[in-house]
């Protein structure tokens, strides 16, 4: 479990294929491994994978062939990624909960100066824009942020001057693709729901 707020840009130094993925070595950027240990959880660019390395201040994972499928980022050496470590019981929670597993991908449709924030545009696809909503939280890239505007199909975030100088967001621009994650609660309330109906439908069934 994650709260979204980044603790350190890290860079993948090398990306070795697998028989079903990638094996990663990471640059930590600022994020200190000193009490990280293998088998921990970490997000990278919102993906929640297992370390399964530690040396020369390298931090391994691997990333398996699905994962690679419906996620982006994670398979070029030199690209920039955006580190947070699991979340303890005792951390305060800044961001908003988080698990890492990300739902899909998303394409930048504006990226802008707007003052002294950005404005970022993000399309979705149908199957994720029924989760989102005007003031609720969503990960980029494993960045908690808040939704200004919802419309069509694309959502607007504004982003402020130190989320841009903490993370990788201020490298994008129209055309990139990032890992979303939809607030987890919209899911189980659409779970709720959809139980609720079942109920209803077999109530209704019954009485008839």
């Amino acid at each position: 479990m994650f709260t979204g707020i980044v603790e350190a840009v890290g860079e993948i130094k090398t990306a070795n294929p697998q028989k079903n993925g990638l094996s990663l070595r990471i640059a930590p950027g600022k994020l200190s491994l000193a009490e990280t240990k293998v088998g921990d959880s970490i997000a990278v660019n919102g993906v929640c994978l297992t370390v399964t390395g530690l040396a020369d201040n390298l931090l391994s994972v691997d990333v398996s062939g699905e994962t690679l499928q419906c996620t982006q980022g994670l398979d070029k050496p030199g690209g920039k990624v955006n580190l947070e470590k699991s979340l303890r019981l005792s951390d305060g929670l800044d961001g908003h909960l988080v698990s890492g597993h990300v739902d899909g991908v998303g394409e930048v449709t504006k990226f802008q100066p707007l003052g002294e924030s950005s404005l970022l545009a993000i399309r979705l696809p149908d199957s994720l824009l029924k989760y989102i909503a005007k003031k609720g939280s969503i990960t980029v890239n494993g960045v908690s942020l808040t939704v200004n505007r919802v419309e069509r199909d694309e959502l607007e975030i504004n982003l402020i001057p130190h989320t841009l100088a903490e993370t990788t967001l201020k490298e994008l621009k129209a055309g990139a693709r990032v890992n979303v994650e939809v607030d987890m609660l919209a899911r189980y309330v659409e779970r709720l729901l959809l139980a609720m109906d079942d109920k209803h439908r077999s109530e209704s069934s019954v009485q008839t």
